[in-house]
């Protein structure tokens, strides 16, 4: 498939933008065009997951991102011209953005259709080939976009590839000239291992612990509500989801009292509730479990909220109740795992200082939250914490701008989509020159060597000596 893919494109050389406008059209027209079909696949990949999330989350949020790509295809495809004055004497330079080949694209299982359709259609508006390979964690929702894609697209611009672990592994080791993989970091770095032997650059969009701040002169009632929601969406199966939270010592018990009533609140029902989304499979919900075990006998105070007269954690339904765990050391598995779950740790700081700390003291997470008035303690924050994005009074709104670039930092990711990032990811910026000067520019570098040349170097070494002491005394 590959070596197919790459003969057509070098064949074919570098789409035209309306082509490539075409091929995300066509991309968009699979998923709208076969909406019910893909939200029953992901329903029974999940065991309980509503239209109404599926909608919201995976169809409805990726349109604007993709439209504000196509609309933008024909001004980034444009060659930047630089030295234009030097134009007038015969020097013409500028830099192509090129296609880089044929793009793979690894995708996760916990937004198993946004999370590759979002990143071809970047790597289509760059001119690029493009083949997925789906989780089999959702096989539903794979099988189904392998049936569909043939229907939209020749196997030498799209190909879905479906399979277990030993495809995967065969896939990440292919030499594309781009893989992209969205997932947790100890398998990214089993791809970006693969990806390795082939030099082939790597995106990869992971997870982390995603920490909240409540500053000191928040809206603690509000705060906890809007935290408390964020937690749940997916069932807390988001890379972006809030994962714990430090709240102003003199608050912690108000914090925990709102999240207590908001999740009461949004679920009066949870085993029979088509709302309530599940943990994707046995494994993710025994996982899930044990951090929660594992802090409860290591001193936590774990409180799950369950409604009256229902039995969870349920085996049957793969649902867990909403649980929210306090008194968290480091001696516990909760602490350092990404929770991925229905679970939200509570921690009490005394000082923002100490809350920093905290947080530099982990891994670089996909997202620092920050709930509270956007003053100096805010710009604080950001300045002195690392992070893929800063949301602030929101979930996710480090995503709200469809121009705006998505990715991790440090354990959380590398490199970026989104907007013009994910065109820029996926092509290669080629400097062109040309000279129809009547001398060489670069000939003097060649032997043998004038006196001319001599003292053309010494005065430039002299001028930049001058240039840089007069700066660093002036500093």
């Amino acid at each position: 498939m590959l070596e197919a893919q790459r003969r057509s494109f070098v064949a074919d050389g570098p789409p035209d933008a309306a082509l490539r406008r075409n091929r995300i059209d066509r991309l968009v027209a699979l998923v709208l065009d076969n909406t019910d079909a893909l939200v029953d696949a992901m329903a029974q990949d999940f065991g309980t997951r509503s239209r109404d999330a599926s909608l919201a989350t995976e169809l409805v949020g990726m349109i604007p991102v993709i439209e504000h790509t196509r609309s933008h295809v024909r001004q980034w495809m444009r060659s930047p011209k630089l030295m234009r004055t030097a134009r007038l004497a015969g020097l013409r330079a500028e830099v192509q953005p090129s296609p880089l080949g044929v793009v793979g694209i690894i995708g996760p299982w916990n937004f198993p259709l946004q999370l590759v359709v979002v990143p071809a259609a970047a790597a289509f508006a760059a001119g690029n080939r493009v083949m997925i390979k789906m989780s089999e964690i959702t096989a539903h929702t794979g099988e189904l976009m392998k049936q569909l894609a043939p229907s939209y697209f020749a196997d030498d611009e799209l190909v879905v590839v479906t399979g277990g672990a030993a495809v995967a592994a065969e896939f990440a080791g292919l030499p594309f000239d781009h893989m992209f993989f969205t997932g947790s970091p100890s398998v990214g770095a089993l791809v970006q291992r693969a990806a390795a032997d082939n030099l082939v650059p790597v995106t990869l969009e992971l997870g982390g612990k995603n920490p909240v701040v409540v500053a000191p002169d928040a809206d603690i009632a509000r705060s906890a509500k809007r935290i408390a929601t964020a937690r749940m969406v997916n069932g807390g199966q988001v890379c972006v989801c809030p994962d714990y939270v430090l709240v102003p010592e003199p608050d912690l018990e108000a914090f925990v009292d709102t999240a207590r009533s908001t999740l009461q609140e949004m679920f009066p029902t949870i085993v029979a509730n088509g709302d309530y989304c599940s943990s994707v499979n046995e494994a993710n919900f025994d996982r899930v479990l044990s951090l929660i075990d594992d802090a409860r006998e290591r001193g936590a105070v774990v409180e799950a909220i369950a409604p009256d007269g229902e039995v969870l954690p349920d085996r049957g339904t793969r649902k867990i109740a909403p649980t929210i765990v306090r008194n968290v050391d480091a001696s516990m598995r909760i602490a350092e795992e990404e929770i991925f779950g229905p679970v939200l740790a509570v921690q009490p700081y005394r000082s923002l200082d100490e809350a920093i700390d905290q947080i530099n003291a982990r891994p670089a997470p996909l997202v620092a939250y920050w709930f509270g008035p956007g003053g100096k303690n805010f710009r604080d924050f950001v300045r002195r914490t690392r992070s893929g994005g800063v949301a602030r009074n929101d979930f996710a709104a480090q995503m709200i701008p469809a121009a705006a670039p998505f990715g991790g930092v440090g354990r959380s990711g590398m490199g970026a989509y989104h907007g013009k990032a994910g065109f820029d990811a996926f092509s290669h910026h080629r400097t062109v020159v040309g000279s129809d000067l009547p001398f060489s520019l670069t000939g003097t570098a060649a032997p043998p060597f004038k006196p001319g040349m001599r003292r053309y170097t010494d005065m430039m070494l002299r001028r930049a000596r001058k240039r840089t002491s007069r700066r660093l005394k002036k500093r």
